[in-house]
């Protein structure tokens, strides 16, 4: 048989697929490559060309692919069956791994999706409180459920607007935008809807509008907002839980919101979430409480046996997984600022543990969306396709992230420098 190239793969995808992929992320020009397999930190095309993967599951695969302790606990539990829709005890020791890792969490739901857990949070906020505002971050992702998909409008109140077809405009009336890291207008707005106001929920560190750092105070100024006025601080973890710490960004700031959502490293690439926080908040959830959520496959046994498998594999190298990560993490980020200031490209980089990103602008900072929408995200993709030329992968996305896994060595982190550098060269090539 003849193997087929990804242009082939894709062209068939796009008869049967909406623009030929199953997520909006995964397109870049003029068609993305196909995945055959991967290992460790490595991807191989159905081409059969090797990639250094940046990608990392978009930060899910914080112990690399197939790392082995997961694959063996999943090839047990398929075994045994891969879905009951009744308690199992698995269920209760995730629940205690996550507790025992996160001191804000007394008690968690378990659920399949990153958005699913952010939905639950707000609806969850909002039942506890009795209120039914919100207020999110202009630039913070927390999944593509109605409520959230809302960017900042234009009036004094700070009411959003629907930013997706398909959103009624009245959804966004009780969704109020500010700006990240604007520490006093969010205040303002948190002291004015002090009667209304249910939630405020944000990304600690901001992973999808590029990788932007909170400044010093911003945080925590949040927590005493909505301490003071009986609203419900929501950290949305899907990203930084676990990766940035072993207890996420809260441990990383000293910092304990009410409810936590995690996905993504939790499971180190298979489908399951979860939402954790204070016991008083988490009771009101069905049936104790008055706030429903339910889902057939919350629990499914094969995604609760790998999560269950990363936070113990995690806990066995949790003395040295974060500190080299971030070893790695600054030596990349030195080696590309240093690359990018030699050949005069204006630039900025934003780096904290294993996530770093790179903006191609002439500002110092990278503070808000606001600072990452005027990069320059042509040059961006000039770069990005050198890499690929090059068989490093990183998000085809100004606004996403490059991650580092467990399974990245210095010969991997050799071969990144090497591909940043000529990504960086054609960028002055073709840009001046």
């Amino acid at each position: 048989m003849t193997r087929k190239s990804s242009k082939e793969m894709f062209e068939s995808a796009t008869r049967v697929m909406p623009s030929g992929v199953t997520s909006p992320v995964r397109h870049f020009e003029p068609y993305p490559f196909f995945v055959k397999n991967a290992k460790g930190c490595h991807m191989w095309d159905v081409e059969n060309r090797k990639f250094v993967d940046m990608c990392c599951g978009y930060g899910a695969l914080l112990l690399g692919h197939r790392r082995k302790e997961i694959i063996k606990a999943v090839q047990k539990q398929i075994e045994r069956g891969t879905l009951y829709c009744a308690p199992t005890v698995m269920e209760t020791e995730l629940a205690t791994l996550i507790s025992d890792r996160y001191t804000s969490v007394d008690k968690v739901r378990l659920v399949n999706t990153g958005g699913e857990a952010t939905m639950t949070a707000i609806r969850l906020a909002r039942g506890h409180t009795g209120r039914d505002k919100i207020l999110k971050f202009e630039g913070c992702y927390h999944g593509a459920h109605d409520s959230v998909l809302v960017g900042a409008g234009s009036g004094a109140a700070h009411y959003g607007v629907p930013s997706s077809a398909g959103v009624p405009k009245g959804t966004s009336k009780n969704t109020l935008v500010v700006q990240y890291n604007d520490t006093q207008t969010a205040e303002e707005v948190i002291t004015r809807n002090a009667d209304t106001l249910a939630c405020v929920i944000v990304e600690p560190v901001m992973a999808n509008m590029g990788l932007v750092l909170p400044r010093r105070g911003f945080l925590k100024s949040l927590q005493k907002a909505t301490k003071r006025i009986g609203a419900v601080l929501v950290f949305d973890e899907v990203v930084t839980g676990f990766r940035m710490a072993s207890g996420g960004a809260q441990q990383y700031y000293g910092i304990k919101p009410d409810i936590t959502t995690m996905a993504k490293a939790l499971s180190n690439g298979f489908g399951i979430a979860a939402v954790g926080g204070k016991k008083s908040i988490m009771d009101d959830l069905a049936p104790g409480g008055p706030v429903y959520q339910a889902s057939t496959f919350a629990g499914n046994p094969i995604a609760t046996s790998a999560a269950i498998a990363s936070i113990k594999t995690m806990n066995k190298i949790n003395g040295t997984i974060h500190g080299r990560l971030q070893r790695y993490g600054e030596s990349i980020a030195k080696a590309v600022d240093d690359i990018a200031t030699a050949y005069s490209i204006p630039h900025v980089i934003n780096q904290i543990g294993s996530m770093m990103q790179i903006f191609f602008t002439e500002s110092r900072n990278i503070q808000n969306s606001s600072d990452a929408l005027r990069c320059d995200k042509t040059k961006f993709q000039t770069m990005f396709k050198e890499m690929l030329k090059c068989r490093v992968f990183i998000a085809p996305s100004q606004f996403e992230v490059a991650f580092l896994s467990d399974a990245h060595n210095k010969e991997d982190i050799s071969r990144v420098i090497d591909a940043y550098d000529n990504g960086l060269k054609a960028v002055k090539k073709m840009h001046g």
